[in-house]
């Protein structure tokens, strides 16, 4: 077995002719949202894939092998829920709302300009067909969110230098921890302003204080 402990995404900085020579492997998002697993490359060699903890992995990256050969990623195509709004009878903004609610059971979710992708879930089709949107099954890649704080810090599609890349979108539980924080925050200062006060209170009627006028 071939061991891989090392990633380029996007195969950034590769020459064509390097990634012309190199073999690919098919993975579908199960295996490429793990650090570590096995697989079998074009070439038929069995690779051992030993990434840091954490790592996903998507397709237009490049994996290389202890004996410096490059492997090109392919995101394999798989079921998935495709989700498009009504034409006729909505908007933008139904998927806008689905992707909210769809965010909050912190669903692994895949966001496009006009659609949105996610695994098959009959529960969440029937959900999604009551908001009026359609769902259709197909078979394709799937490119999940990798959420706001992922440690590896890609999103999704073939580009993953953060420094072209728009901010990761916050799924709608991520915001509603930001206004927890700020609750928090703000309770804070109001004990901090009560406890002045009861001071201040103390000091107004301290026994020992005179009071004559």
């Amino acid at each position: 077995m071939l061991t891989v402990n090392k990633l380029i995404p996007g195969a950034r900085g590769l020459a064509a002719v390097l990634l012309k020579r190199a073999s690919n492997v098919s993975l579908d998002w199960d295996v490429r949202s793990k650090s570590r697993f096995d697989a079998t490359d074009s070439a038929d060699r069995a690779l051992g894939v030993f990434l840091p903890r954490g790592t996903v992995v998507r397709g237009g990256d490049v994996l290389v092998a202890e004996d410096g050969s490059l492997v090109r990623v392919q995101a394999a195509p798989q079921p998935v829920l495709v989700v498009r709004h009504c034409s006729q009878h909505g908007s933008l903004f139904d998927l806008q709302r689905a992707a909210y609610h769809l965010g909050n059971r912190h669903v692994a979710l895949e966001l496009q300009p006009d659609h949105l992708k996610l695994e098959p879930d009959h529960v969440l089709a029937d959900m999604l067909r009551a908001m009026h949107l359609i769902v259709t099954e197909e078979t394709t890649g799937f490119e999940p969110e990798a959420g706001a704080y992922a440690a590896s810090g890609q999103g999704h599609g073939q580009n993953h230098d953060p420094a072209s890349q728009p901010a990761p979108k916050a799924h709608a539980h991520d915001a509603h921890a930001h206004d927890a924080h700020a609750h928090d925050a703000h309770a804070h200062d109001a004990d901090a302003h009560d406890a002045h006060d009861h001071q201040h209170h103390d000091h107004d009627h301290n026994p020992g204080h005179d009071h004559k006028h």
